[in-house]
């Protein structure tokens, strides 16, 4: 079996190059007029089913080889063409038989034996074919292929976007760019393609006059025919010739046309034009216009009227089929309505995304429940983020809640919530947009990270995107704003559960760095809140290896929580800095000064935990010069520049941690402890030093020692 699939494998790959080479054969070698017969045939059905291909594509890219397979079509035509004329200019003077039973009945069926007639039919044709339907085909081929070229970097964007926002996977998006890049392709070649048709229709009236012009003067000069006998056998020839390539020809510009202006759709050309025909709105009018103008005397009713009558019947059927009442399903009652259970009064889950009655569309599984696919992607993103799996999320509806409004809820906290237009599409202005642009639409704001934005039509979206605006959809922008909110909380998502399954699947690898930290010395609850503390300090556990075999090292000094959490940033202290910044590169450090470090340590202490407390006003100085330091050096370096870090003395990092994560989130905060000796720093600043005195004119300034040496 495999030997013949393989069989009709090698078959099916010389079957190209072998029709190219029946193609030329056609153009050169004479034929007889059977093979002719043959050829015009195969030619009439293979534009069919080309024209069937294009029909049943659901989308234009379901159809990609069109551009290559008009070309070859177009070949075939021509080098028929070419065999015909050959024929014609050889053999007419026999008979019209001699041309082929083919291009005789055309010319004799088709225009009733006058050739007058043949040749207005063969040019309505070629006006049919070149002025309607190839320039209208070519000029939507030009535009689509140019909105599709300007709209390319858009896409890509969009693409970078889903993929960072975690809706996409590698493959997802690898196959998304893919897509695109294809599409560019496409309408290019397209663009391209549509004057082989153009060429082919200007191409036949030159043949037809070639073969008129040159049959009258054969017959009469070579055969003897007189002028009206050889006008009345070439000329029926020719035209018969031109009329059997002409239909062909016809029927590739159609589907170029239908290629051309398909819109993407889940249905083929049929069940799309007649889907959006089935509105019984539409064919009220038309009985009603009918109607009118059959009632007009002058007019004939037996054709005006009984087309109303079946103008009117097509529009009760379908207003009787559009109110019929969908079927319900089966619903089991519950045998005690009085009984309340927990799970009607109790949400068992973590994240919730509420939305008003506008926006329930979006969780539509008629409409392929837009929404949920990309929350399940932003699930899958963080959960390969945190390390964890993280919690399933509950999407519901809110009564109390305007209609296009929605919220996040960790825990019955609201994080975050925005106003959609489900029906819109949201293009977002984050730097790349044109100042001058056109693009008209609702004004608002991104969500997510507060970019000026502007609700449009979705007809306008490769507008938007040529004018360098980044387009998203209103289910992407609640799955944007969802992973934004819970990027920086992952804390909060680990629980026993998930610890317990993450302990389960390293079990498998390591059993034994497992057992020698749990369930002894440390219980579940106790890894729980290790691994908490780590996540809240931006320690991501997605190497969980590293991390528990430095709490097997710990455990055996100590349980204490807060000393193992000291112990476990010292032991890590390499992988806390290469998440800023490489290992072969200065690490910009920042000092506090002795004085000010030791006032802090010796001042107020919570007595719940026994960690420093920070007088207001000293905070306030910290932050605000920290904060200074940061914004100072990314304005000199750019916003690439490796952030500094804060670096004080083990019992001071808790609390000025918690300080900085408010007023400079980008300043990385360690204990001496937790710099590791190979790494190279850089002292850039010491907060609460003494200004430097200005050099006395005269005096020689000697160099200071450096504060800190790695």
């Amino acid at each position: 079996m495999n030997r013949l699939l393989n069989r009709f494998g090698s078959l099916g790959a010389m079957a190209l190059p072998a029709g190219i080479l029946a193609l030329i054969v056609l153009m050169i070698v004479p034929v007889p007029a059977f093979v002719l017969d043959l050829s015009f045939v195969l030619n009439i059905a293979l534009s069919l089913a080309i024209l069937m291909a294009a029909m049943n594509a659901e989308k234009p890219l379901d159809f990609s080889s069109f551009p290559s397979v008009l070309l070859f079509a177009t070949l075939l035509r021509l080098a028929l063409n070419v065999a015909s004329t050959r024929v014609v200019l050889v053999h007419g003077h026999e008979g019209e038989a001699a041309a082929g039973v083919v291009i005789e009945s055309f010319g004799r069926f088709l225009i009733g034996g006058n050739f007058a007639v043949g040749i207005f039919v063969f040019l309505i044709l070629v006006i049919i074919n070149l002025v309607v339907v190839t320039k209208g085909a070519g000029r939507v081929s030009e535009v689509s292929a140019r909105f599709t070229l300007d709209a390319l970097p858009g896409k890509q964007m969009a693409i970078d976007a889903d993929l960072a926002a975690g809706l996409l996977t590698a493959d997802e998006a690898r196959a998304r760019r893919r897509e695109v890049s294809t599409e560019a392709d496409f309408y290019g070649s397209m663009d391209g393609s549509s004057k082989f048709v153009k060429g082919d229709a200007i191409a036949a009236l030159l043949i037809l006059a070639v073969n008129i012009v040159a049959g009258f003067c054969l017959g009469m000069i070579s055969h003897g025919l007189s002028a009206g006998e050889a006008a009345q056998t070439y000329i029926t020839l020719a035209i018969g010739d031109a009329l059997v390539a002409q239909v062909p020809a016809l029927l590739l510009s159609i589907a170029a046309a239908v290629i051309v202006t398909r819109v993407a759709d889940s249905r083929d050309l049929a069940g799309q034009i007649g889907g959006q025909f089935a509105d019984p709105r539409t064919w009220l009018p038309v009985g009603v216009v009918l109607t009118a103008i059959g009632l007009i005397p002058a007019m004939p009713q037996t054709v005006f009227l009984p087309a109303a009558v079946l103008a009117f019947a097509i529009w009760r059927g379908l207003r009787r089929r559009s109110v019929l009442p969908l079927p319900i399903a089966d619903t089991p009652q519950p045998s005690d309505p009085p009984r309340i259970l927990l799970e009607d009064v109790s949400d068992h889950t973590l994240v919730t995304i509420e939305l008003g009655y506008g926006l329930v569309q979006l969780v539509d599984e008629r409409r392929g429940a837009p929404l949920v696919s990309r929350v399940t992607g932003v699930r899958k993103q963080l959960s390969q983020s945190f390390g964890f799996i993280v919690p399933q999320f509950r999407v519901r509806d809110a009564l109390d809640m305007p209609p296009h409004d929605y919220r996040i809820v960790l825990g019955g906290v609201t994080l975050g919530s925005a106003t959609l237009r489900a029906d819109r599409i949201l293009a977002i202005d984050a730097g790349e947009a044109r100042s001058d642009h056109d693009l008209r639409g609702e004004e608002t704001r991104d969500p997510s990270f507060g970019c000026p934005a502007l609700w449009i039509d979705p007809a306008a979206r490769d507008h938007a995107t040529a004018e360098g605006f980044l387009t998203v959809d209103a289910g992407t922008v609640i799955a944007t704003h969802l992973n934004q909110l819970l990027a920086e909380r992952a804390h909060d998502l680990l629980g026993p559960d998930e610890v317990r399954m993450l302990l389960e699947g390293i079990r498998q690898h390591a059993a034994g760095l497992v057992e020698t930290i749990h369930p002894q010395p440390l219980s579940l609850a106790a890894i729980t809140r290790l691994l908490r503390a780590l996540l809240e300090d931006g320690i991501a556990i997605a190497h969980p290896l590293p991390i528990l075999a430095s709490l097997s090292r710990a455990v055996q000094q100590t349980v204490d929580h807060d000393r193992l959490v000291e112990l476990l940033r010292a032991d890590l202290g390499a992988l806390i800095v290469g998440r800023v910044c490489p290992p072969f590169e200065r690490l910009p450090v920042v000092t506090l000064d002795a004085g000010l470090e030791s006032a802090i340590l010796q001042g107020m202490v919570d007595p719940v935990t026994g960690q420093p407390v920070i007088e207001p006003d000293l905070a306030r100085m910290i932050g605000e010069r920290i904060a200074a330091i940061c914004e100072e050096r990314r304005e000199k370096r750019g916003p690439d520049a490796i952030p500094p870090a804060l670096v004080v003395q083990p019992r001071a990092r808790r609390a000025l941690a918690a300080l900085l994560r408010l007023r400079a989130p980008s300043c990385l905060v360690l204990s001496i402890a937790e710099l590791p000796p190979t790494q190279p720093i850089e002292v850039i600043d010491v907060v609460g030093a003494a200004p430097p005195e200005r050099p006395v004119p005269g005096l020689s300034h000697q160099p200071q020692p450096e504060s800190m040496a790695a």
